[in-house]
């Protein structure tokens, strides 16, 4: 409660204080993750009461190391872009097969060490039309929120949920039910729109993830050139734009990455080479990696393409694949390369890459040490606006 206080006085105190956040997943107790990985099916009774206390604890953990814009850590589900069709209907019990990424395919012994049995990862087919029948899920989840908050006693300047875009649906699952990719696509921005709409007027911010917009680049699009994305990244924002049309853009942030895993990423496609095509997006905010060795040249796309008028960057100043803690000077230092190029300290947050358990069992991160690297996060942060 103590450190609460404390981090309460000296945002109230830094009035031009960068806030900090983070993009989703955060690692879950052993016990959750045993519930939900188990062969049998868990009791909802057990699976409910297990996933409660865990919201509790990563909303006291987050207060305690003075996270500003906070949420549940994704707590109660095992993957932040299929957990979704559980409130949709059309889908089978049969699940779609993975292709590696490119950079992993190129290095297949070191894949399976790296994933041994899963990795291809994949979610439901679907077999019929695709609707949306999950709100009253989708409440009880915003609601256990809600009163985690109050049973911590924590205070956030503001609260995120995570949903998966209608491109990230599309990657991880597959349809025998439509003609086409595209019809398939817009029928899940349909469905998920009432999702979208559902979380914005819960009070909360929306935040999109939408990996395809980077990461498809080495996975459906490994043998096609840059143009060619270029135009499937078009298709994927008029889908979320389809889904977002009854949203207002000022509560939306879209988050992009690279694909969160420990590999090499020699064949991602290049930040500047496809960030036009991210600024026709109906949202007001922008995530995006700019912490891992791969991509820390980030911010240069900023220089070169700068932010849309009105939008928040959000850079990724904590690599979440390393167990590397970042020292708060360096969190600063990339904090400051991205105010140069954004220029308005007021549109500028700090957060991690990504989620520290996007999929479950997929913890790169030790529990602890993921705590320890938001810790340096909101230090650095601090750091950057006393000398912003």
């Amino acid at each position: 409660m103590k450190v609460l206080l404390k981090r309460i006085i000296i945002n109230k105190i830094m009035r031009d204080t960068i806030k900090t956040t983070h993009v989703g997943s955060l690692p879950r107790p052993a016990g959750l993750r045993e519930l939900l990985s188990g062969s049998d099916t868990p009791d909802p009774v057990d699976l409910d009461a297990a996933v409660t206390d865990a919201v509790r604890a990563v909303v006291r953990r987050q207060a305690e190391v003075g996270i500003d814009i906070a949420n549940d850590g994704e707590q109660g589900r095992m993957a932040y872009s299929v957990g979704v069709t559980d409130r949709l209907t059309g889908y089978g019990d049969r699940y779609a097969d993975r292709e590696l990424p490119a950079d992993l395919a190129e290095y297949p012994d070191f894949a399976e060490e790296l994933f041994g049995d899963i990795e291809n990862i994949g979610g439901p087919v679907a077999t019929g039309p695709i609707e949306y029948v999950g709100g009253e899920e989708l409440r009880h989840e915003l609601s256990r929120f809600d009163e985690a908050v109050g049973a911590e006693d924590a205070t956030f300047s503001g609260q995120f949920h995570t949903a998966p875009s209608p491109g990230a649906v599309l990657r991880f699952t597959e349809s025998e039910y439509h003609d086409s990719i595209e019809s398939y696509l817009f029928d899940l921005a349909d469905a998920l729109a009432t999702e979208y709409e559902l979380i914005v007027e819960s009070g909360r911010t929306l935040q999109i993830d939408a990996p395809e917009l980077l990461a498809a680049f080495t996975i459906t699009y490994r043998d096609a050139g840059l143009e060619e994305f270029r135009e499937a990244i078009r298709t994927y924002v008029e889908a979320i734009n389809r889904a977002l049309s009854d949203v207002d853009a000022d509560e939306i942030r879209l988050h992009a990455c690279w694909g969160n895993y420990p590999g090499p990423h020699h064949h991602d496609v290049d930040l500047v080479d496809v960030i036009s095509e991210f600024y026709e997006a109906d949202v007001g905010g922008l995530i995006v990696e700019g912490a891992n060795p791969r991509h820390q040249h980030a911010f240069e796309a900023f220089v070169e393409h700068p932010l849309p008028d009105g939008w928040t960057l959000v850079p990724g100043v904590i690599d979440v694949k390393t167990n590397v803690v970042e020292h708060p000077e360096v969190v600063a230092n990339r904090l400051e390369r991205f105010a140069d190029a954004v220029d308005d300290l007021s549109r500028l947050m700090a957060a991690p890459d990504c989620g520290f358990e996007t999929v479950l069992g997929a913890d790169f991160v030790h529990p602890e040490i993921a705590w320890k690297k938001l810790e340096s996060l909101v230090e650095g942060a601090e750091i950057a606006s006393r000398r912003l």
